[in-house]
C-alpha cells in the first residue's frame, strides 16, 4: 500500500510539472486582440473557438491525470489505520519493574556492596547554649 501510495504522489507531481510547461508554452487567446481590431483577418474578438491544437489537448489530459491522483490521495488519506488510543506517551512502552520483597526492598541480582569492617558510634550532641542576654527583673 506504501509503494502505491508513493507512485500516485510521482504521478501528480510529474502531472503538475507538466501542466505547469504546457500552460507556459501556449499562446494565449488573447494575444491577437489587438490584431483582431486591426484587422479583418478574425470573425470573432478572441479568434476562432472551435478547434483545439496538440498542446491544449494535452494540457486537459494532464489536468485530467492529475485530478485523478488527487482523488486517489483523498483515499489514501482518509483510509490510513491511525491509532486512536492517545498521545505519544500512551504508546511508549515500559520498562519491567524489578520484583520487590516484602519488605518493599527490590530484588537485585548484583550483590550489594559490603558494609564497613568497623563501625563508628555516632558523636554525642552538643549541650545548649546558656542565654546571651537576660535582663534581671
Amino acid at each position: 500500500m506504501n509503494t502505491l501510495f508513493n507512485l500516485v504522489v510521482v504521478v501528480q507531481v510529474l502531472s503538475a510539472l507538466i501542466i505547469i510547461g504546457l500552460v507556459l508554452l501556449q499562446h494565449g487567446k488573447g494575444a491577437d486582440m489587438g490584431a483582431a481590431f486591426g484587422s479583418g483577418a478574425s470573425g470573432s474578438l478572441f479568434g476562432a473557438t472551435g478547434s483545439s491544437n496538440f498542446m491544449s489537448k494535452s494540457t486537459g489530459v494532464a489536468a485530467a491525470i492529475f485530478f485523478a491522483s488527487t482523488l486517489a490521495l483523498a483515499y489514501f488519506g482518509t483510509n490510513r489505520v491511525v491509532n486512536t488510543g492517545g498521545g505519544v506517551m500512551e504508546r511508549a512502552t515500559v520498562p519491567a519493574k524489578a520484583p520487590v520483597t516484602s519488605s518493599g526492598v527490590p530484588v537485585t541480582t548484583a550483590p550489594a556492596p559490603a558494609a564497613p569492617a568497623t563501625t563508628v558510634a555516632p558523636a554525642p550532641a552538643p549541650a545548649p547554649a546558656a542565654p546571651v542576654n537576660q535582663i534581671p527583673k
